[in-house]
């Protein structure tokens, strides 16, 4: 409790550092909500093992270093500024190394009129009216530390608006890197997306870094409009020293479609928030997620998708496979309300242990007050099949190749519904790839 507390204290004292240091800089457009939001964080602290939500995630690793609280802007650590996303690839993207402004690049078909990507500074100041009803709308303050705590140094970010039935055929890339090169510093890290009314586009967003031990409070939220359809791809591959906390909150209206797709890998200790409001009739929410840790990783999902209104539709499905001594969380409600009559809601969350010391704590849930629903809702653990593997061996498929295919075709699930082809076919490259110190443990 004492590492809590004294951390908690650290970014008390650096927030007004962190405003001295804006002010001097001309300013920002956002000082009375940062204000809020820094008393807010007081008041509620961090969470612990206390905490429901918290009870299988233990935060004082991430408590007890004394990180740089926030940077009102950083500096480009000599060899990151690399691009994230490969230049052949189609598409729109924005780049963000350490604290710096995002770099703008574009390869394909030129966007459609009256879309929008840019920087969220730049939002601010020239598409005000855009950014001001959704900006810190969404998410909670209130309830939630770390999105009070992003939010009160909250500066820049990433900003994109589709307009009214615009559809948007190239992926649009928002690509955060950090390199901590001995620094150990915490960047928050704000998204906004809005697709309006009848638009169609696909998001993708990409937390990596280098160099040890860093923060990443990460917090993005989403708007999806009447009739519109969102794909959006998360993707966290952090440092496996670093430490990663974000949430993404999403409402929908009126006839639309959100799917989410999930993918980490990164950090010491990574934990990610999905919330989804169907917030009128006929919407329709998927949610696939994948996770994969090994060593002493902790990965910790959780999700809410919150049916609202009458005749919405979710699909979800998360799969971990964790190795040596990780821990998995994945902690998924679905919650109907009263007035949520016909819905229809599926949830899974499978889990595969490849080490007698990997372990998940995993708690599916249902939370009804209406009765004209169908909602089901299951969780599996397990092993690679013997019987499988023996199969493969007597095909001349050595053990360890087996074991690889065995749990490709796991992962494959969800990889496979990854509707953009270069990301999915670089996933499979990279998350199957050898990583350094896990070679040996799966037994």
């Amino acid at each position: 409790m004492i590492a809590v507390r004294e951390g908690k204290d650290a970014y008390l004292a650096g927030f007004e550092e962190f405003e001295t240091r804006l002010a001097e800089d001309g300013g920002s457009p956002l000082q009375g909500l940062r204000r809020a939001a820094i008393e807010r964080f007081a008041a509620l602290g961090f969470p612990t093992p206390k905490d429901e939500e918290w009870r299988f995630t233990n935060l004082a690793p991430l408590t007890r270093v004394p990180f740089d609280p926030g940077e009102a802007d950083g500096e480009v650590v000599a060899g990151t500024r690399r691009q994230v996303v490969p230049a052949d690839w189609l598409g729109t993207s924005l780049l963000l190394v350490n604290g710096q402004r995002p770099a703008f690049r574009h390869h394909g078909p030129p966007l459609p009129e009256g879309v929008v990507v840019c920087s969220l500074a730049e939002a601010l100041a020239r598409h005000r009216d855009l950014v001001e009803p959704h900006l810190a709308r969404l998410a909670d303050c209130e309830r939630h530390a770390f999105t009070a705590l992003n939010t009160a140094f909250l500066h820049d970010g990433a900003f994109v608006y589709v307009p009214e039935g615009r559809i948007v055929d190239e992926p649009i890339y928002l690509s955060f890197v950090a390199a901590a090169a001995g620094r150990r510093v915490a960047r928050h890290r704000r998204c906004l997306v809005v697709a309006s009314p009848g638009s169609r586009a696909h998001i993708v967003e990409c937390y990596e870094g280098s160099g040890g031990v860093y923060f990443t409070n990460a917090v993005t939220e989403v708007v999806v409009g009447e009739d519109a359809a969102l794909d959006y791809y998360r993707v966290q591959r952090e440092d496996e020293k670093a430490f990663h906390v974000a949430t993404v909150q999403v409402r929908q209206e009126r006839g639309s479609r959100f799917r989410s797709h999930g993918v980490s890998t990164g950090g010491a200790l990574a934990r990610t928030d999905l919330n989804v409001v169907l917030d009128a009739e006929g919407c329709e929410a998927t949610l696939n997620g994948l996770y994969l840790a090994g060593g002493e990783q902790l990965i910790d999902n959780h999700t809410r998708i919150d049916h609202a209104r009458p005749r919405c539709t979710s699909h979800e499905l998360y799969k971990g496979i964790l190795s040596g001594r990780a821990r998995g969380v994945f902690n998924g409600k679905i919650y109907v309300h009263k007035d949520a009559q016909q819905t229809n809601a599926l949830q899974t969350n499978r889990t595969l242990l490849l080490s007698d010391g990997a372990m998940i704590d995993t708690k599916p849930q249902l939370e009804i007050y209406a009765d004209d629903v169908k909602c089901t809702h299951g969780a599996t653990i397990g092993q690679l099949d013997e019987e499988q593997l023996f199969y493969l061996r007597t095909r001349g498929i050595g053990d360890e190749e087996a074991r690889g295919l065995l749990t490709y075709a796991f992962a494959n699930e969800v990889l496979g519904r990854i509707r953009i082809d270069s990301l999915r076919e670089e996933l499979e490259r990279s998350l199957f790839a050898p990583r350094p110190g896990h070679e040996k443990e799966v037994p």
